[in-house]
């Protein structure tokens, strides 16, 4: 005599038990992947660490096609769409902010828009927060000659380039775009792109030297800055 129920089950009965024990696993399985795949939205915010800086993640979205076709559409439009956005910047790369390592990352990263066959005209732009360390011209310097060494007929253009490389830094990262018509939108200056011909200086009739001033990217508090100085003169 068997005093455990269980011992009673033959040997198919305990195989039927397994098998309803598997598929139970399977399917809570499979619900907790459908839970997590929901919880990723489309859209998510993340913490820069920086101030008056916000990340935004995407799923399933090119950044650089969607800030572009935002940009595109205030250009075109002429409506102001927001009111607190300044600047929008897409990140399509990020790497330890320390010379060697963005050395080694740019080699592939700048691959789809400046190795050969493939080249272009282009300007680089730098922006610091929370880091001392970094040398803007040093930055720059090495990442123009990576850029020239995937292709020779890669030119640097301060005036209308096709591609701007984008490096913002922020304390130990550094986040990297290749970026269209950054000239033509004003820098991606959300604020800038909806005014008219009429309000704006054209870019593209800048001098060079002019001009090096519309690569660094400028800040509300570097603006309200110069107000100050020329308010004082």
């Amino acid at each position: 005599k068997f005093s455990d129920p269980e011992e009673r089950l033959s040997g198919s009965d305990r195989e039927e038990d397994e098998d309803d024990v598997e598929a139970a696993l399977k399917k809570e399985v499979g619900q907790i992947r459908a839970s997590t795949k929901q919880k990723l939205r489309r859209f998510q915010s993340v913490e820069s660490g920086a101030n008056n800086v916000v990340f935004i993640r995407t799923q399933g979205i090119e950044p650089e096609n969607l800030v572009h076709h935002i940009l595109k559409d205030m250009h075109t439009t002429k409506k102001k769409k927001t009111r607190v956005i300044l600047r929008m910047l897409p990140i399509s790369g990020t790497c330890k902010a320390f010379m060697e390592d963005m050395k080694k990352y740019t080699e592939t990263f700048f691959e789809p828009w400046f190795k050969a066959p493939n080249k272009g005209t282009f300007q680089i732009v730098y922006k610091a927060r929370n880091n001392s360390h970094m040398s803007r011209e040093e930055v720059i310097k090495e990442l123009a000659g990576i850029v020239g060494s995937l292709n020779p007929e890669n030119k640097v253009d301060l005036s209308n380039p096709q591609y701007t490389v984008v490096v913002e830094i922020i304390k130990t990262v550094c986040c990297l775009s290749v970026v269209r018509d950054y000239v033509l939108f004003r820098k991606y200056n959300l604020q800038e792109v909806v005014k008219s011909n009429k309000d704006t200086q054209n870019p593209a009739s800048l001098t060079e030297e002019q001009n090096s001033k519309v690569v660094k990217p400028e800040t509300e508090e570097e603006k309200s800055s110069e107000e100050v100085k020329e308010e004082n003169k």
